[in-house]
C-alpha cells in the first residue's frame, strides 16, 4: 500500500509523509524540527524511521528544518543542483542526493518522478511517487500549470495542488504592497483557488480519485473557499465525484490509502 499523511500546510510551512511498507519519506520540511517530530509522533512514525527528504525547492517554508533535521538525524536529502548549491550556506552538514530535473529515481520502494515547475526560486520541481500500480502528485508552488506539468500528474490517484489565494481576497489585500500582489499573480507565483480548480478539471476522469488542496494564504483564503471554488469549477463538467480535503497549517492529516 501506498499512503500520504500531510503533516502542514499553509504559507507558513509545508511538509508531507509518503509511506509505503518499508519506506517513508518526506516531502519538504519547511517546520521546525520539533514540529515536525510532533506531527510524525501522532501518527507513530520516528525521525528515525524517514529514509530520505525530498525537496521542492529552497525557500524557507518548504526547507525550515533541513539544518537542524540533517545534523540530528543525518537523513539524506534529496534535492536537484540549483536547489541544494541555494542551501549550502544554511545547511552545510547535509548529505546531498542530487538529481537531474527531470529524470527518475528510485528511493527505496518508491520510484520518484521529477519534472520542471515555473516558481521564482532556483530550480522548482514538482514530484510523482509511485508504488506498485498507484502513484501521488505534489503541485505546490507554482505560478501557472504548463503542458508539462499537467502531462506529468495526469497519471495520479491522489493529488497534492497549491490553491494559494482568492484573486479578489488578494486584489483588496491593505497589507500587501502592489510588487508583491504581482508576484503571487504572476507565472512565476502561485495558483489561485480558481487556477488549480482548473488544473483538476483537466486532469479529472482518468485516474484522479482525490486532490488536496494545500498552501493556503492566511489571509487571503480559507479551507471554505477554496473547496466551494474547486467544487464549484468541477460541477460544471460533472467531476463532482472527487474526493477534495484541504490541508490545515496546524492539525496533522489522516493517513490516506493511495489508489
Amino acid at each position: 500500500m501506498l499512503h500520504l499523511t500531510v503533516l502542514a500546510s499553509g504559507s507558513s510551512g509545508n511538509c508531507s509523509l509518503v509511506e509505503t511498507p518499508t519506506t517513508r519519506v518526506l516531502i519538504d520540511a519547511g517546520l521546525s524540527t520539533l514540529k515536525i517530530t510532533q506531527h510524525l509522533a501522532a501518527i507513530g512514525v520516528t525521525p528515525e524511521q524517514i529514509d530520505g527528504i525530498l525537496l521542492t525547492h529552497e525557500h524557507s517554508d518548504h526547507t525550515a528544518a533541513i539544518d537542524v533535521w540533517t545534523r540530528r538525524y543525518k537523513t539524506p536529502v534529496y534535492a536537484n543542483r540549483l536547489t541544494a548549491e541555494a542551501l549550502q550556506e544554511k545547511a552545510k552538514e547535509v548529505e546531498w542526493r542530487l538529481f537531474a530535473t527531470g529524470t527518475e529515481f528510485e528511493l527505496g520502494t518508491l520510484k520518484v518522478r521529477s519534472f520542471a515547475i515555473p516558481h521564482d526560486a532556483a530550480e522548482p520541481v514538482g514530484f510523482v511517487l509511485g508504488h506498485g500500480e498507484h502513484c501521488v502528485g505534489f503541485l505546490t508552488d507554482l505560478g501557472v500549470a504548463t503542458h508539462l506539468v499537467l502531462e506529468r500528474v495526469s497519471p495520479v490517484h491522489t493529488l497534492v495542488i497549491e490553491a494559494n489565494h482568492d484573486e479578489k481576497l488578494l486584489h483588496d489585500d491593505t497589507r500587501r504592497p502592489w510588487a508583491t500582489k504581482q508576484r503571487i499573480l504572476s507565472k512565476h507565483g502561485h495558483l489561485s483557488n480558481a487556477a488549480a480548480a482548473e488544473v483538476l478539471a483537466k486532469i479529472a476522469g482518468g485516474n484522479l480519485r482525490r486532490a488536496v488542496l494545500g498552501h493556503l494564504s492566511e489571509d487571503c483564503n480559507s479551507p471554505e473557499l477554496a473547496l466551494r471554488t474547486v467544487r464549484e469549477r468541477l460541477a460544471l463538467d460533472g467531476r463532482d465525484g472527487l474526493e477534495l480535503l484541504c490541508a490545515s497549517q496546524q492539525e496533522t492529516a489522516t493517513r490516506l490509502p493511495v489508489g
